[in-house]
């Protein structure tokens, strides 16, 4: 889509913001609850796997590609990416060089002041809508890309920042709820939307991985019937409840292994494989490497770094 003077102005700014507060490669949080910032001066052709968060990405400059199941979503500066839900994702910096690196704004969503926003936006309900997913593409918005601004100059103003940062996210959500996907963001926090119950099930499986999975528990748990709960799972995840579980188990087996210095037979067995040659298989097939393979080669890179 092409970017108005007003919004190209803005990202502009933005972008110089952030490259202040940036002057490495990698993540920073604001003195704001909920609010980081990315950077990233180089493109990655190997996929950086990762469990996404509910919240908005505004990008200022560069440009990022995610995969989750089968969906595959891109967005730049003339986009907004807004996670619907916690979900496993693949992702690449697919536009980025050290003179114009990739820079994003984060800000994670309160799903309870969502819910009550939402009620102030739709007094007489909120719309229903055909589909939902985890991740929503849409077009970037100059009002809202402002937003970030005000709160990434409020991060050194430690004195005003509890007190106008709150107005500002609030206007952020009111903006967004108000915007043409505005009915699909409002599900996020509908106690009685598809997607509110499959991100409770998502949550659950979160929390109880290594345990056997039994969807249909899984789906009284949602308070829906098992082929209504597969079927919405499968359409926010773009995976069944059982693929999910073995992407966040080999994600947690990756953490393990790198952070407690764990060994593969322990670590397969910690995320609730019976058998290390199933765990070896599935992993090499998920992260394209077997794990000791990974593991030694993830420790080598930090060493030179």
């Amino acid at each position: 889509m092409p970017i108005s003077p007003g919004l190209a102005s803005s990202l502009s700014e933005l972008a110089e913001l952030l490259k202040k507060q940036l002057p490495q490669d990698g993540k920073t949080a604001l003195n704001i609850p909920n609010c980081y910032l990315v950077k990233s001066s180089k493109t990655n052709k190997e996929s950086i796997r990762v469990a996404s968060r509910r919240g908005i990405c505004i990008v200022a400059q560069g440009a990022k590609r995610v995969m989750l199941g089968e969906s595959i979503y891109e967005y730049d500066a003339s986009q907004i990416a807004i996670y619907s839900a916690e979900a496993p994702v693949a992702s690449n910096i697919i536009r980025a060089n050290v003179l114009e690196p990739y820079l994003c704004f984060v800000m994670e969503i309160d799903s309870q002041q969502l819910s009550e926003l939402s009620l102030k936006v739709f007094p007489n309900g909120i719309p229903q809508v055909n589909q939902t997913q985890a991740i929503y593409i849409s077009d970037n918005d100059k009002e809202l890309v402002d937003c970030a601004i005000k709160l990434v100059k409020l991060h050194e103003q430690s004195d005003k920042a509890p007190l106008i940062s709150p107005l500002i996210i609030e206007e952020m959500l009111l903006r967004l709820l108000t915007s043409p996907i505005g009915g699909q963001i409002a599900q996020i926090g509908a106690e009685n939307s598809n997607i509110y119950k499959i991100s409770k099930a998502i949550n659950w499986l979160r929390n109880h991985y290594p345990d056997p999975l039994k969807v249909d528990e899984l789906a009284h748990k949602s308070n829906m019937s098992p082929s209504s709960f597969f079927q919405h799972f499968k359409q926010v995840t773009s995976m069944s409840p059982l693929q999910f579980q073995k992407s966040i188990r080999l994600q947690e087996a990756r953490y393990i292994m790198l952070n407690k210095m764990l060994d593969v037979n322990t670590a397969s067995s910690m995320v609730g494989y019976a058998s290390v040659s199933q765990f070896s298989r599935e992993y090499s097939r998920y992260f394209g490497i077997s794990p000791s393979k990974d593991v030694a080669n993830i420790r080598s890179q930090q060493r030179i770094a």
